[in-house]
């Protein structure tokens, strides 16, 4: 099931020697970042899915369906909609009951008309519970406009359209629709996202600090918010929060150095900066184990 009231962490991918997705070391990460606070939310641009091999998605699927994760949201989109359809049939058949995640396809420059075809093409086939992802960076420029929004939402109902990520900030302050869930994509917003009536945060650095997002999230203390944002600039300086999560994590654990290429590791100057910035709201890495 999946409660989008929450906080979720945009779970990263651990990697094999041989680059293949680790299974275990994936599900391991996710349980524990869990048992702190923050939902897991698998597949999204944080886990590398658009880099990761279909084989291995399913593989993660399965094993991600035998947990019984109080919250869990599985990204599935891909540039194919039949892969995306594939994807989330496959899902359904191994008895996954939550909602999906998927941005639009990236590469083309789509319009409305396109976009509203494409999700509407995976409803249609299968009807499965979609939150709507809203990142124009990653989707070759495209943001979802307030429009295309409530004309799928008006076609085919919140119990298919349950509500979206906005990463690209266009609309998480203004669109309102009855029992359709808003999340930011960054925890500098969540607050106002609350206050606003919306349900909470995706956010690919709620897996550094998950109970202090989880504590933001209950009680709205201005001094934890604040330290929340904080640590938030702070992986933002790096313009990279995938390479950046990665090299934190991996100063407690080596397995997380491990990413797909184009994806390269962190610079020196950046891992100083970030670091330095970090210490001084006194935030450290877990001690790497002997």
């Amino acid at each position: 099931m999946t409660n989008l009231n929450s906080i979720f962490s945009a779970s990263v991918s651990l990697l094999n020697a041989d680059l293949s997705l680790d299974i275990g070391a994936t599900i391991e990460h996710a349980l524990k970042i869990e048992k702190l606070g923050a939902s897991p939310a698998f597949l999204g641009s944080t886990s590398m899915a658009q880099l990761l091999e279909i084989s291995d998605k399913k593989k993660l699927i399965r094993e991600i369906v035998k947990h019984k994760y109080q919250s869990v949201l599985i990204g599935t989109g891909c540039n194919s909609l039949g892969d995306t359809k594939n994807l989330i049939r496959y899902s359904l058949d191994q008895g996954f009951k939550g909602a999906f995640l998927i941005m639009n396809p990236s590469y083309y420059n789509p319009d409305d008309t396109g976009v509203y075809d494409f999700f509407s093409g995976i409803i249609k086939a299968i009807p499965c519970k979609i939150v709507l992802y809203n990142f124009s960076k990653l989707a070759a420029g495209y943001a979802f406009s307030e429009d295309v929004v409530k004309k799928l939402v008006n076609e085919y109902g919140t119990e298919c359209f349950v509500g979206m990520k906005d990463s690209t900030g266009n609309l998480w302050d203004n669109l309102k629709i009855n029992n359709f869930d808003m999340m930011v994509g960054s925890e500098i917003n969540l607050v106002k996202n609350l206050n606003l009536g919306g349900a909470g945060c995706i956010s690919a650095t709620t897996q550094i600090c998950p109970s202090l997002a989880r504590q933001v999230f209950n009680k709205k203390d201005k001094k934890d918010f604040e330290k929340l944002c904080t640590i938030r600039r702070a992986f933002d300086s790096t313009k990279n929060l995938v390479t950046s999560v990665h090299y934190f994590l991996s100063l407690s654990d080596s397995r997380y150095e491990r990413m797909l290429p184009p994806l390269t590791p962190l610079s020196k100057e950046k891992q100083k900066n970030l670091l330095n910035q970090l210490k001084e709201i006194g935030f450290y890495p877990e001690r790497k184990a002997a």
